[in-house]
């Protein structure tokens, strides 16, 4: 019979799910749940309810994706953006990376993920369709690719542009200021900025 780990089954059951989380080894989330343990009764309810009420009633904005509160996001809606620009992303971090520098003041479509042979993934499993189905509503002049330089993020780029070639839209791809291979949520803000304003267009090649 084995023994068990933790003094508590309760204590090893929270540790498991803690563990669960990317990033967190066994040894910190024992630490986390010793911390939670430690505080008051309250803080701890306080912080599941958090998190059960987030999982339960949080959306994604049924334009772009992104995650929000309510059926549109807040950037969708705020009528001073730029609606004729639309700056495409891997996903929700990269919204806030992007959003962080303040050089970007048009909308965004998150894809939801890159094109991954390797890992199963297609163009079927993103938020490609909705990207051309928004462009085709012929309001939007330019699209600009701000995905992470890396093999799957140059293979995304390149099915997109292959999909709006018909479009008569202008497609952007940030600068390559942003070293190849790095993902794009974890470039300083300066740099993904300055990426971002001096865009140039894509060729496809």
């Amino acid at each position: 019979m084995i023994a068990q780990q933790y003094p508590s089954q309760l204590l090893e059951r929270a540790v498991q799910e803690f563990a669960k989380l990317p990033g967190i080894g066994r040894k910190t989330a024992l630490r986390l749940v010793l911390h939670l343990l430690r505080r008051p009764a309250d803080e701890s309810q306080h912080f599941a309810e958090a998190i059960a009420t987030m999982r339960r009633e949080v959306k994604y904005c049924h334009t772009c994706h992104n995650i929000s509160d309510t059926d549109t996001c807040p950037i969708c809606s705020d009528h001073r953006r730029d609606t004729s620009t639309i700056c495409v992303v891997e996903n929700i971090q990269d919204v806030m990376a992007i959003e962080h520098t303040q050089q970007f003041h048009g909308l965004y479509h998150v894809l939801g993920g890159l094109i991954s042979p390797m890992d199963g993934i297609g163009p079927s499993d993103l938020e490609i369709d909705s990207l051309v189905q928004r462009v085709s509503q012929g309001s939007i002049k330019e699209v600009i690719l701000a995905l992470s330089p890396t093999m799957e993020g140059d293979t995304t780029n390149f099915y997109i542009f292959r999909k709006l070639s018909d479009s008569n839209v202008e497609i952007s791809v940030i600068a390559r200021g942003i070293a190849v291979g790095n993902e794009l949520e974890y470039a300083d803000e300066v740099t993904l900025g300055r990426s971002v304003i001096d865009r140039t267009p894509f060729n496809g090649k």
